[in-house]
């Protein structure tokens, strides 16, 4: 697959996601939620959702909690990387407060039209939705304090071009705080190369130090990279199951070797990046 065809697959599965849930649906047959579901569920307490729409937790395919661990502040400015649903852009204009602002990205228009039915539900002002990709992200440089993303940033296919573009839109100082799913040693090649495994989160992870390398090559600092969730043989057979490949087999193979992790870095408050003078595209 080249890097068009994943983000045109990526498109029409997250699109589908989304009328899911506008049905009242987390799922079918086949779907994209279906097959990451160990990875997506039970992210939240209650006492985050509760007042939210039941759709923006039904288009919820993250792999975290960002919100509950970037420590926002009040009167931050914060830009969640692939915003789906909205859930994480809600809960996040909720910790800023009126002072702040919350920026949504999303490529896949049925996604943003649910999320901005879900802000018009949740009577949330301080928050915007942006159209674009997150290898192009439509602000400008030094725009916002806080990045934050729930497990999509393995589902790039140039990650480095992500993670270059989250440095130039921070601020001077300002925080990368991201869930996503995170291997650690061999995977494979079955499993890179099956695009079902990629739309679930698993085919594209990066490993643990060529993510740290990415980050520091993008020119941050600080990195830490935490586990939150390890994944057994027993859930690598619920994310192998419907993609085509031997379940028995390759499942013992991936025991351990997947995580859910929370990536925190930081811009350095002085920086001389190149990144840095690259305006929006």
């Amino acid at each position: 697959m080249n890097s068009e065809e994943i983000k045109e697959i990526v498109k029409a599965e997250y699109g589908q996601a989304a009328l899911q849930a506008k049905r009242g649906s987390s799922s079918c047959c086949g779907s994209v939620s279906e097959r990451a579901a160990p990875i997506t569920s039970n992210l939240y307490e209650v006492t985050d959702t509760e007042a939210l729409p039941a759709e923006a937790v039904l288009a919820s395919l993250g792999c975290g909690n960002p919100t509950a661990l970037a420590q926002l502040n009040p009167g931050e400015t914060v830009l969640d990387l692939g915003s789906g649903g909205g859930i994480d852009v809600l809960l996040s204009a909720r910790r800023v407060g009126p002072t702040g602002k919350v920026y949504g990205l999303d490529m896949t228009d049925e996604m943003l039209a649910l999320a901005q039915e879900n802000q018009q539900k949740s009577g949330v002002q301080n928050v915007e939705f942006l159209k674009g990709e997150i290898e192009e992200i439509p602000l400008g440089n030094h725009s916002v304090d806080v990045i934050i993303s729930n497990c999509v940033i393995n589902l790039s296919s140039d990650k480095d071009r992500v993670l270059a573009e989250a440095f130039r839109v921070l601020k001077p100082g300002g925080r990368l705080a991201v869930s996503d799913v995170v291997v650690r040693g061999d995977v494979p090649a079955e499993i890179r190369h099956s695009v079902e495994l990629w739309m679930g989160c698993v085919a594209g992870a990066l490993e643990e130090a060529a993510y740290r390398d990415k980050l520091v090559k993008a020119g941050f600092h600080d990195i830490e990279i935490v586990p939150t969730r390890i994944y057994r043989a027993e859930d690598a057979k619920e994310f192998l199951a419907g993609a085509g490949l031997n379940v028995e087999a390759l499942a013992p193979q991936m025991d351990g070797k997947f995580m859910s992790a929370f990536i925190r870095a930081r811009k350095p408050l002085e920086s001389n990046q190149s990144c840095d003078s690259q305006a929006p595209l």
